[in-house]
């Protein structure tokens, strides 16, 4: 699929898609998943560089707001094991200029991202990566509601 072919399937979705739906940005090992709501696309393109359309995209979205999961795995991957490792991290700092990421094992990612594949929908965006554990995991939530306000309103019904 061409960039602009896999940018407006993006561009498609990301209206619908809402809080509890997941954007993942994925390396070239990472398996066809078979649950219903899992949509994967196979793209050319640069992994860092659909790494920022995504969360730029995600941004622009006014009723969207992103948590961003990655690997705990890859701050110990090793350059000997995986050149180029090194700058990835590097570049994923760049990238994310401060915003916060999570850092949790694989293993724990893939069970959130099953379960909530289970009742929502979830675009995996396969990139040519050949680094282990670069994945980006986006859960998407809702961009004009916080935590805080959903908290005071659970409060204020009990």
């Amino acid at each position: 699929m061409n960039q602009k072919a896999w940018l407006a399937t993006l561009d498609d979705v990301l209206p619908l898609f809402g809080h509890r739906n997941w954007v993942v940005v994925a390396d070239s090992a990472y398996p066809a998943q078979c649950s219903p709501g899992i949509e994967t696309i196979a793209v050319p393109d640069c992994h860092t560089e659909v790494v920022r359309a995504v969360l730029r995209r995600v941004d622009a979205a006014a009723h969207l707001s992103a948590t961003v999961y990655i690997d705990a795995e890859l701050a110990a991957v090793a350059e000997e094991d995986a050149p180029g490792v090194s700058a990835y991290r590097q570049e994923l700092d760049c990238i994310f200029d401060g915003q916060p990421r999570i850092a949790a094992p694989h293993e724990e990612i893939i069970a959130k991202l099953d379960e909530a594949a289970r009742r929502f929908r979830v675009l995996i965006v396969k990139t040519p990566m050949r680094i282990p554990y670069t994945s980006v995991f986006i859960e998407l939530g809702c961009g004009y509601w916080t935590a805080e306000a959903e908290g005071r309103l659970r409060k204020a019904l009990s």
